[in-house]
């Protein structure tokens, strides 16, 4: 059964960031394995994310991408996700804002503001996947940063990074010098 998973998928990674109904799809495959799969994916998401907390978040880097990369790099829609930080840059929250289709996700700005305040985030990184797997950032990724940093600016909060996370790497608007 392994074999045969990695065979269709491609690697671990991509079989535990698959739909249980894609998972059923192999021989051998049934709702009990794909739900055993799934429990491991999550268990695995949860120890990276448990790397995070109570810690500044810009001292483990390579943690940060590791944990984003497992939370959003196989998911077959864009989602845009929000770590927001404290004074101290660690974590206080780390959510999913918003679902989207295979190409887009809708991001407003507002939005993005009213949490960081209602969390009294002081700093935030904004995370967003491409499922074509090409992390490069687009024209609509860009004029949306540049509009969420923006409104946030005046109100003290601070733009960390938007990365773009894909199957075959991630970006970085700030590592581009794009924000």
């Amino acid at each position: 059964m392994a074999k045969a998973l990695l065979e269709k998928f491609g690697s671990l990674a991509e079989v535990l960031g698959a739909p249980a109904n894609l998972l059923c799809e192999v021989p051998g495959i049934g709702a009990a394995v794909a739900g055993d799969l799934k429990i491991l994916a999550a268990l695995n998401q949860r120890m990276l994310k448990g790397q995070l907390v109570n810690r500044p978040i810009l001292t483990s880097w390579s943690s940060v991408m590791e944990y984003c990369r497992t939370a959003m790099a196989y998911e077959r829609s864009e989602q845009f996700r929000i770590l927001f930080l404290d004074k101290k840059n660690v974590l206080i929250a780390d959510e999913v804002q918003q679902r989207g289709t295979v190409d887009h996700t809708p991001v407003y700005p507002r939005e993005v503001v009213k949490r960081a305040l209602e969390l009294s985030a002081t700093a935030i990184i904004l995370l967003h996947n491409h499922p074509s797997g090409d992390p490069t950032p687009s024209r609509a990724d860009i004029d949306m940063t540049r509009k969420i940093v923006d409104a946030c600016t005046p109100l003290g909060i601070a733009i960390h990074d938007h990365i773009i996370i894909g199957r075959d790497g991630h970006s970085s608007l700030k590592g581009l010098s794009l924000i």
